[in-house]
């Protein structure tokens, strides 16, 4: 497995390599307030080139490798991380209870809104349907954590769950935090808010009623509320 892991990242760095483009790299960068450095490919291009890596290397029809992701990671342009996410997500079905540890780790490094949003509905959410006593456990230690990006994992892992949403545990956490005065705690509230209305308007209107949130908070949640 170490031969062919080591394959399939050389022959990822050598693709993007080529494919990086320096008159892009500077406006990414600082699109992301110069947290990364970038290679300069941008997301339709990337996902090019991964698909071309998929088909010469095979790699999506192997077991799922956590040291891909890290390996990944480890790189400093973004565009690794990116298609870590994505590998992320092609495989969610795959993963097992303990990767929630991997998940963990890749929200709280090399942390922003791009990578954790991602993980938090993509493959969080996914891994918190199949193993739900995660949602009792690690997703109450994330809302616990004082880390604010684990903190917004909590708020939006059930951002695509519609019906199926635990409307007691989204509002636990909501509570918890609607006066944190954090910039990515306030829109996260109001961005799940918003989403789950689009399932239960009136659930989400009676709560803005009987809770005291953020003026960000509100504004993202009324966003598309019928009556308000």
């Amino acid at each position: 497995m170490a031969d062919t892991l080591t394959g399939l990242f050389q022959h990822t760095v050598k693709v993007f390599s080529e494919n990086a483009d320096e008159s892009q790299s500077k406006p990414m960068s600082a699109y992301m307030r110069d947290q990364f450095p970038f290679l300069g490919i941008k997301a339709q291009k990337r996902r090019e080139l991964q698909k071309d890596i998929a088909k010469e290397t095979g790699y999506k029809n192997r077991p799922f490798c956590e040291e891909f992701v890290y390996t990944l990671w480890r790189l400093p342009e973004r565009e690794y991380q990116y298609f870590a996410v994505d590998y992320l997500i092609s495989k969610s079905r795959a993963l097992q209870r303990d990767h929630i540890n991997l998940l963990e780790d890749l929200i709280t490094t090399k942390s922003w809104w791009d990578t954790v949003d991602a993980l938090a509905s993509n493959v969080v959410g996914t891994l918190c349907i199949r193993y739900p006593n995660i949602r009792h456990k690690e997703i109450v230690q994330f809302s616990e954590s004082g880390n604010i990006w684990l903190i917004r994992t909590a708020i939006l892992f059930q951002l695509k769950y519609k019906n199926k949403t635990d409307t007691d545990l989204l509002a636990d956490v909501i509570e918890r935090h609607s006066e944190t005065g954090e910039f990515f705690i306030d829109k996260a509230i109001g961005w799940a808010l918003r989403q789950y209305a689009r399932t239960d308007e009136e659930w989400v209107l009676e709560f803005l009623n009987t809770h005291t949130l953020a003026p960000l908070s509100i504004r993202e949640a009324e966003k598309h509320l019928k009556r308000i």
